[in-house]
């Protein structure tokens, strides 16, 4: 048991990884000890609450990290953790050490985890949104997002360059999962003449005519950014290729999205939510989700941000419908 007058803390990471994730880890752990917790690292996610992968958070094991991407804590996805017995053994894990609250850096299928893990046991948890993808709702902005938007844009920037040089056209493919929100942003970031995302109908008949007058006037190559949602980057490829004529390439960005040391923004952005998550623990708030909308930070209750559907800011809606036509 801990030998402070408040319950261990224990700091877990689950789910996909994202810049952010690390800095905020380093900043819980050392603000959790200044508000009288002994903190603890769960390693392996989900799966490491089950396996009893929970260490005291050393100074050694939280130093040097600010500036590493991913998670040093690693991840998972665990089925067994849909099993109550295996949800008892957790908690059993938990208790031998101390810990009575909990602190989720991840999306939304983790804080659901989290909260049925609360209703078993009664083992508070506070989540802070890390996800290059941004699809959590209530919050304007999730962990990772801009790390992610710069691999982006370095990434657009370098294939504009051999797109101009031989005349052709390029399109490459995001991340996102059901989420246009780094299509869009990279698309109006970087110039790029087409975007297609799941929120916005697109018309290719309009996008192919719009091309070929634009070629007429002198375009000479072509950038269309792809939220990997709409399932089309292969056919655009085809299509500017056969119906406009282009020579066309098709880049699928991948994983490398969730790599990278995390930016300025993510690292400042870890640091005031992971605070925030300790503080509305230290008030008794229970499964209370960290937000930040409209930039003011705060949080809300599991069910206003696991059971609803994000929704993408109205403004770059309109901003990214004319790339779409």
């Amino acid at each position: 048991m801990s030998t402070l007058n408040k319950p261990g803390l224990a700091i877990m990471t689950s789910g996909g990884d994202s810049a952010g994730m690390n800095p905020a880890i380093k900043c819980a752990v050392e603000y959790a000890s200044q508000r009288g917790y002994e903190p603890f690292l769960i390693y392996d996610g989900l799966n490491g609450l089950i396996e009893n992968k929970i260490f005291p958070a050393t100074r050694e094991r939280v130093s040097g990290i600010l500036h590493r991407g991913g998670t040093v804590l690693r991840s998972s996805r665990s089925k067994e953790f849909f099993d109550i017995s295996f949800r008892q053994k957790a908690f059993e894990n938990l208790k031998a050490r101390g810990v009575g609250k909990l602190i989720v850096i991840g999306g939304d299928g983790s804080f659901r985890a989290l909260n049925q893990f609360y209703a078993d046991f009664g083992v508070p948890f506070a989540g802070i949104p890390a996800t290059i993808d941004n699809d959590i709702a209530g919050t304007d902005y999730c962990l990772g997002v801009d790390t992610a938007l710069n691999i982006i844009r370095q990434s657009i920037d370098s294939i504009r360059d051999t797109a101009s040089s031989f005349r052709r056209a390029f399109v490459i493919e995001v991340m996102g999962r059901h989420c246009g929100y780094l299509a869009m942003v990279s698309a109006l970031s970087c110039g790029a003449e087409v975007c297609l995302v799941p929120e916005i109908p697109y018309d290719l008949d309009q996008i192919g005519a719009r091309l070929k007058h634009e070629i007429g006037q002198g375009r000479e190559y072509v950038v269309a950014v792809v939220a990997e949602g709409v399932k089309m980057s292969e056919y655009l490829t085809r299509f500017i290729n056969d119906s406009i004529g282009m020579e066309a390439r098709l880049t699928v960005l991948g994983h490398v999205q969730r790599g990278g040391s995390p930016t300025v923004h993510d690292r400042v952005m870890a640091y005031k939510f992971a605070v925030a998550a300790v503080d509305a623990l230290d008030r008794g708030e229970t499964n209370a989700i960290m937000v930040y909308r409209d930039g003011t930070y705060g949080h809300l209750p599991i069910d206003a941000v696991a059971n609803q559907k994000y929704k993408l800011d109205q403004t770059l809606l309109k901003l990214a419908a004319p790339l779409a036509c």
